[in-house]
This record gives structure tokens, sequence and C-alpha cells, in this order.
């Protein structure tokens, strides 16, 4: 018992001394659009809004500023969970944070998306990724890239209209992921896929099968990711921690990469 017991204690020190993970060399590159009233949301969503509390110097002559905000869940750097398009997956708040955290891998598609604003990723297109980079590995975080970042802060050239309503949905042109590309990264085992434009599925989309396909196997989106142009095909580490919104379809997303 003794014995054991020493065991124990030793197998203690020995984890407790172990060197934490050290993130302090390399180069962290920042995948998220500042939320402000320029924010793009989908034309149906609420805007974000945000109102001052109190900004300036107070009466026991300390500066203190606080403010109120209030938004959809899908608009801006954002996650769509499971839940959004499949019933009985995970929200955000039951979403496993190492779901969320995994090795990167970019897939440039930016010449194919300025010749068609329309462009929808295919399996083609992975698998050519796979064929100069190998192949996915399960757990690996996809993040697509149409180049079309840039366009962000031009809310008619980013979804191909600024217009708000119902009305403005038909209206919408941009890239995506196609249900057959969705499909390979589902036999993949990939933990979750990104895009840097409105949705994961292209503008025109009706059906939305793309998010249908991930959503029923618990795979979540990020959308409106960040210009991905500083980070290589493959070696970085993605960080992508949305707000833990109880019951939530999704919400804000601060994701972030690391690269050695």
């Amino acid at each position: 018992m003794i014995i054991r017991s020493g065991i124990v204690i030793s197998s203690l020190l020995l984890s407790l001394s172990a060197p934490a993970q050290d993130l302090s060399h390399g180069k962290w590159i920042d995948l998220t659009h500042a939320f402000n009233e320029n924010s793009v949301y989908w034309p149906t969503a609420d805007m974000f809004k945000q109102t001052e509390v109190f900004a300036g110097h107070t009466d026991g002559g300390y500066y203190y500023s606080a403010y109120n905000f209030s938004a959809a869940e899908h608009g801006g750097t954002h996650l769509d969970s499971p839940i959004h398009f499949a019933e009985g997956g995970h929200t955000a708040d039951q979403l496993p944070v190492e779901q969320l955290v995994g090795p990167g891998f970019v897939i440039d598609v930016s010449k194919q998306s300025a010749e068609n604003v329309d462009y929808l990723v295919t399996a083609a297109d992975i698998e050519a990724f796979e064929k100069d980079h190998g192949a996915l590995p399960k757990g690996a975080i996809v993040l697509l890239m149409t180049g079309r970042a840039e366009l962000y802060n031009d809310r008619e050239q980013y979804m191909g209209t600024a217009e708000r309503g119902e009305a403005a949905v038909a209206k919408l042109h941009f890239p995506g992921l196609s249900k057959e590309g969705a499909s390979l990264l589902v036999a993949r085992g990939i933990n979750a896929v990104g895009i840097d434009t409105p949705s994961i599925d292209y503008g025109q989309s009706s059906d939305f099968a793309t998010h249908v396909e991930l959503m029923t196997h618990n795979i979540p989106a990020f959308e409106n990711v960040a210009d991905m142009s500083a980070l290589p095909a493959t070696g970085s580490t993605i960080i992508a921690l949305p707000m833990k919104i109880e019951g939530g379809s999704g919400g804000p997303l601060r994701i972030v990469a690391h690269i050695k």
C-alpha cells in the first residue's frame, strides 16, 4: 500500500512539474473581423448595435467606460453550431472545446472564386489539395480561402447586395462549399470548416445542402473568417472559441491561428 501510494505521489509530482506548452515563440494571426455597425449580417438578421452606458472620468477621479451591445447570433465572424441546421445537433455551448482547436489546413480557391463569384468548392479541389499536401487527417480544421475577406468592408461587393430584408436574399452572390465537397470532409472526419464568406453555402443556395450535410454530422462552420493569406497551407494551429450561448445556434467567434 505504501509502495502504491508512493507511485501515485511520484506520478502526481511528475505531472505537476511538466512544463506548460510554450506558445511564446512563433506567430499569432487573428482571423476575426472586428464587430461594429458595419459588420456583415444576413439581410434578415438583426445588425450589431453598441450603445454607450458611460465613458469618461467619474466623480471618483478615475476613468470608466461601459457599453451595451445586441446582435443576431449569425453575423460578423461567427460560429454556426450544428443545431443551426440539424435537429438534435450540438448547440454552441455543447461543442467540445477540443473540436474547436486543431491543426489548420488552408485550401486556396481564390483563383477560381475570382473568375466565378458563385464558385462552389468541389471534392476535386479538396483532393487536389491532398495530392499536394497529404490526406486531411481526422480532427483537422479546414479553412477555405476564397480571397473575399478583403471585400468585407464593402457589403455590396462582399455579399452581392447591401440591401436589407427578405427580398435581398435572392440577390446574394458569393462562393461556398459544394455538398459533395462537404461529404468528402465529413468522410475525412474533420473537426470544423471555415470560410471567408457570409455562409458555407454559396450565396444563391436555396436548400442549404452544405449546412445540412455538415451539421447532421455535428461539424460546425465558421463564417466571415478574416484574411487567411498569411497562413501556410499546413502547419498552423487553429483556435476558434465562440461565445458560449446556452442552447445557441451560433454566436460571435474569435478565431486565431498560431504558426511555429
